[in-house]
């Protein structure tokens, strides 16, 4: 039950709707009973008249104008109350989307990279889904099938207390019944949860990457999979649902045999004139009203454990470790020639993993640096500790001297402009993308800088120019355009750090030739942090900081480096051998 005192306390914001709604419901609970009520005194009347004809026609007149207007208030009620309730369920529904979207937003990025995106989609829809039921199923059928509950009883036991007990003793064991069902069912529901993110989360991967999936014929194979878990999940609900039904028949049957001894015992008593014809009628009807609260009750039950299994990821990942703030409106002014250093920095991944070994670097404003090594040797985890995105696991990073475990995330990253080598792009506009972090920005200004990334010849050349629609992670684009739009949006940032992570390597000859002589005038006044594995993009670079196995194992310009036996030597010879070879088989030498 700790997940639905968790709903009760998440859906705060709305405690004051849901009060509102509740006195409605109470006021047509109140309503509801008096109809059966009022057509007792109906038969009263009908029967004083069939027996000695001393029946009060205008009183009949009165009670049924009386019974029209309670039931047009209990219609009227019913209706106030339902929208309340769509209402409730609409403001809840954004109020859990926004408390979910900004808790993605403060965790680390170790969490992204064990997660898959899909997955994380699906526990937010089924979560929110769960949660609004239940608030809402909560409003419309709790509150109601008590009041409904009580008053019933009381007016059955005012005129016969045998079949008041009676009725009453039906709802314990009912509800005893439906608890141990409903708790079975949330056990295979966990377990039916799991295959069924698992299941979400593959669909994404393989849209995502249809291109793969297509060029390697595993369609069939992804299909599989897919058809495979969710026969694990059919079994699963098939077991649910054979045990539910055996459960529910026998609740079902044990309440027709109680309440048939009820209609015995309630004819039984009119025949011999213990009840009054009227009195029976409302009897029987104050009965079959208490079958509603008794489905109310299961279905409450079955919607409490419902929302007890759906909600678990969902308040599971609202429970994690929030690192970062976002909210922060304002940033402190950024450090005017910003310096990044690094002093005894270790870092390991949650599984024990070390990735880098006390690292200590000075990187300098105006500085040109490129970190060099093999595949896996630490230089996206560095490029990741210097954007925050990572903290270390012993050490300090310093900014022009403010520690980074002391410094807001957002004033950081205020300082970093960067081109990722996975293109980073949103299924909107190539204007939205270039401009994208940035407010207040002219069309001239993103032209500019496509011209610098030598990206403005190919968008003109779209019929919709800057407004062309690139599709899912600019789908619609070529390799080399994503990186040039990637390219002109961190120039457009225009700020003091520039970080390039292999920014040219989906480029031609030419065009990185362009923008490689954009990019030499943008690092003027920068510090320019370049991971590359073409020599090519770092022959002017100040600084090479070569990496092996997670440690700095050289740290100087690249003429001295060349000179030096080591790592970077060895793979300056392998690009100089390879280059060389190419020219040779084409007879250019």
């Amino acid at each position: 039950m700790k997940n639905i005192f968790k709903i009760f306390k998440i859906s705060k914001p709305q405690h004051k709707w849901i009060v509102i709604a509740c006195v409605l419901i109470t006021l047509q609970s109140v309503l509801q009973q008096a109809t059966p009520v009022t057509l007792k005194y109906v038969v009263d009347e009908l029967t004083a008249q069939v027996s000695n004809g001393n029946g009060d026609y205008s009183k009949l007149i009165y009670l049924f104008g009386l019974i029209l207007i309670i039931n047009l208030l209990v219609v009227i009620l019913n209706t106030a109350n339902q929208r309340f309730g769509d209402f409730i369920s609409s403001r809840l529904g954004r109020f859990l989307t926004e408390v979910f979207y900004k808790k993605i937003f403060t965790l680390p990025q170790s969490y992204f990279d064990g997660e898959i995106s899909g997955k994380i989609v699906n526990q937010l829809n089924r979560g929110i889904a769960s949660i609004r039921d239940f608030v809402n199923g909560a409003t419309n059928f709790i509150v109601p099938a008590i009041l409904q509950t009580i008053f019933g009883i009381a007016v059955l036991s005012y005129f016969d207390v045998t079949i008041g007990l009676l009725a009453f003793s039906v709802f314990p064991v009912y509800i005893l019944i439906t608890s141990y069902s409903t708790k079975r069912w949330g056990r295979v529901q966990e377990e039916k949860n799991v295959y069924e993110d698992g299941i979400r989360g593959r669909i994404q991967e393989v849209i995502n990457n249809i291109r793969l999936v297509k060029t390697y014929n595993t369609q069939s194979k992804e299909w599989g999979f897919v058809s495979d878990n969710y026969s694990t999940v059919n079994k699963l609900y098939d077991k649910q649902s054979t045990e539910y039904h055996i459960l529910n028949f026998t609740r079902e049957f044990g309440l027709e045999i109680v309440l048939i001894v009820i209609l015995y015992l309630i004819f039984r008593k009119t025949f011999f004139g213990d009840l009054s014809l009227g009195e029976m009628v409302l009897i029987i009807q104050l009965l079959n009203q208490l079958r509603w609260p008794l489905y109310a009750m299961s279905y409450i039950l079955e919607n409490i454990q419902r929302a007890e299994a759906d909600s678990k990821t969902f308040f599971e990942l609202l429970d994690l470790k929030s690192i970062e703030k976002y909210e922060d409106k304002t940033v402190s002014a950024l450090a005017k020639k910003p310096e990044i250093v690094f002093k005894n920095v270790n870092f390991s991944y949650n599984d024990g993993n070390e990735v880098l070994k006390n690292i200590n670097l000075d990187l300098k404003s105006g500085e040109t640096v490129a970190l060099v090594g093999h595949s896996g040797a630490g230089k996206t985890t560095l490029i990741n500790l210097i954007l925050k995105l990572y903290e270390p696991t012993s050490g300090d990073i310093f900014l022009s001297g403010k520690k980074y475990n002391k410094t807001s995330h957002a004033w950081i990253r205020s300082h970093m402009a960067l081109v990722f080598q996975d293109t980073e792009l949103f299924s909107s506009n190539i204007r939205d993308n270039v401009a994208y972090g940035l407010n207040n920005v002219n069309d001239k200004q993103i032209i500019d800088a496509l011209k610098k990334a030598n990206a403005y010849e190919f968008v003109q050349k779209f019929k919709n120019g800057l407004d062309e629609q690139i599709g899912e992670r600019g789908v619609k684009l070529s390799g080399g355009q994503k990186q040039r739009i990637q390219i002109a949006r961190a120039i457009l940032q225009n700020k003091p750090i520039l970080i390039l992570d292999e920014a040219t390597s989906s480029l031609d000859s030419r065009s990185e030739s362009l923008v490689q002589d954009a990019l030499e005038k943008l690092f003027k006044n920068r510090l320019t942090i370049i991971i590359a594995h073409r020599f090519s993009t770092i022959q002017n670079a100040d600084r090479i900081i070569v990496l092996d196995n997670g440690t700095i194992v050289g740290d100087d310009t690249p003429q001295k480096l060349a000179k030096q036996k080591g790592l970077y030597q060895e793979l300056l010879q392998y690009q100089i051998a390879g280059n060389k070879k190419l020219l040779s088989k084409y007879e250019l030498r």
